[in-house]
């Protein structure tokens, strides 16, 4: 292990020892190591905008690049500009394009990813617990498999029941009992969705926690080690 190493090593230790001194209660230990996070953390977010963004995008095809490129990236510097406006009272409304830019652009990637990235292949999923073709036809958990697909139709159906919040007063009587117990199951389905997402935080959490742990238990013997035969 060279000095470097070791020097990266002590200083790991000593900023779980500050996160650790939490357990004590809120201390200026504490605090610093948040803020000695939240500082990496933004440096590296700008030093990442900078080297895979502005470098790139911006700053080379200004400086090197011919005319279209050059054209082109005129669009984020006055965009960029404008959007300055804002820390202005008197010149805000004219960052208010750029705003709209980015909120719109924001929302249809967030649309876009969901459609695309969980509603979709979800529905397609789903789908494919009843497609009984080809060997799975042939296999004797033919009904579990079945099973499965019914449990997963019902939840998902419950679930989109509960987040109808429409008028109900038209319904039959009976129609409304039955539409409000569907609705109970799928707060019963969300709770256990919740309750699988709470889990999985709390295993991340400790598995952090011991991995942590046993790094700083191998620190420690190596430092013990590396005493003991000048001992």
């Amino acid at each position: 292990m060279t000095w470097l190493d070791t020097a990266g090593a002590l200083v790991g230790f000593l900023l779980t020892l500050m996160v650790f001194s939490y357990l004590i209660g809120d201390n200026p230990l504490y605090r610093l190591a948040v803020h000695l996070f939240i500082g990496v953390a933004a440096g590296y977010a700008a030093i990442m905008a900078i080297n895979t963004v502005i470098l790139p995008r911006l700053i080379l095809p200004l400086i090197g690049g011919n005319r279209d490129e050059r054209l082109l990236a005129l669009v984020p510097v006055v965009l960029g500009w404008l959007l300055l406006t804002k820390i202005s009272s008197r010149l805000a409304p004219l960052g208010s394009l750029p705003m709209a830019l980015l909120v719109g652009v924001a929302a249809a990637a967030a649309v876009g990813g969901a459609v695309t990235g969980t509603i979709l292949p979800q529905a397609a999923a789903s789908i494919n617990l009843f497609d009984l073709r080809g060997e799975e036809s042939l296999n004797a958990d033919l009904g579990l498999h079945l099973v499965n697909g019914v449990i997963v139709l019902f939840g998902t159906a419950a679930t989109l029941a509960y987040f109808h919040f429409g008028d109900q007063a038209q319904m039959a009587p009976r129609v409304r009992g039955w539409f409000e117990g569907f609705r109970q199951a799928g707060q019963v389905f969300i709770a256990i969705t919740f309750g699988f997402l709470f889990a999985g935080v709390y295993s991340a959490a400790l598995t952090a926690l011991i991995e942590r742990i046993f790094t700083l238990v191998d620190l420690i013997k190596n430092f013990l080690g590396s005493l003991l035969p000048a001992v």
